[in-house]
């Protein structure tokens, strides 16, 4: 596999202005400036339990509500994600991960499977972290799947408290998700399928 996985995305609408870089062989480190700070905590789990650099740069129309930014920013993260793996050849393809924090668990199922499916199995112990309205999360997780054509399943498990159930999703997602992405020397040049193409 010799294609550089990095990938650089720009959309513009009249709702949200996005820049979005992304590094698959990165350490972890996050430069976020959304405007909704609860947001980009969870957007922080990704990068630094996927060992993946994520630069967002995106601004919109808050003022009339978040949903715009959240969405279109899965849907960024979601093109950016696709670009990076390429033709897949030489990936894992699956990957998989409980994670805990104090009460809360849950588990995150990752295939890169070229084809876009979402399977959200979380019930919220309540609607808000802080202002930020949990029902978003879905619409950014909806938008990366569409756009990076993977397969995704998140379930939480257990939880009482609604910011820990959504930060295992968030870090449970990056571990997943680097795992998923992470090169098999065994596959060589090899697509992961035994249709020989995702």
């Amino acid at each position: 596999m010799t294609q550089a996985r990095t990938a650089n995305v720009v959309r513009n609408t009249s709702e949200t202005q996005i820049e979005l870089s992304i590094n698959l062989d990165g350490t972890g480190i996050a430069q976020l400036s959304t405007g909704l700070p609860f947001f980009e905590h969870m957007l922080t789990q990704i990068a630094r339990h996927g060992l993946i650099d994520l630069h967002i740069q995106a601004t919109g129309d808050l003022e009339v509500d978040a949903h715009h930014m959240v969405e279109d920013v899965g849907i960024v993260l979601g093109q950016a994600l696709d670009k990076a793996v390429g033709d897949k050849s030489g990936l894992t393809r699956y990957g998989h991960a409980y994670v805990p924090l104090d009460e809360a668990l849950s588990r995150v199922v990752v295939d890169l499977s070229g084809r876009p499916g979402l399977f959200y199995g979380v019930d919220y112990t309540r609607s808000r972290v802080g202002d930020f309205d949990l029902d978003l999360l879905r619409e950014f997780f909806q938008g990366l799947v569409n756009h990076s054509m993977l397969t995704l399943h998140l379930d939480n498990l257990k939880g009482q408290n609604a910011h820990h159930q959504a930060e295992t999703l968030f870090k449970a997602f990056g571990r997943a998700l680097r795992t998923a992405v992470s090169v098999d020397p065994r596959m060589g040049d090899s697509v992961p399928s035994t249709k020989g193409s995702l």
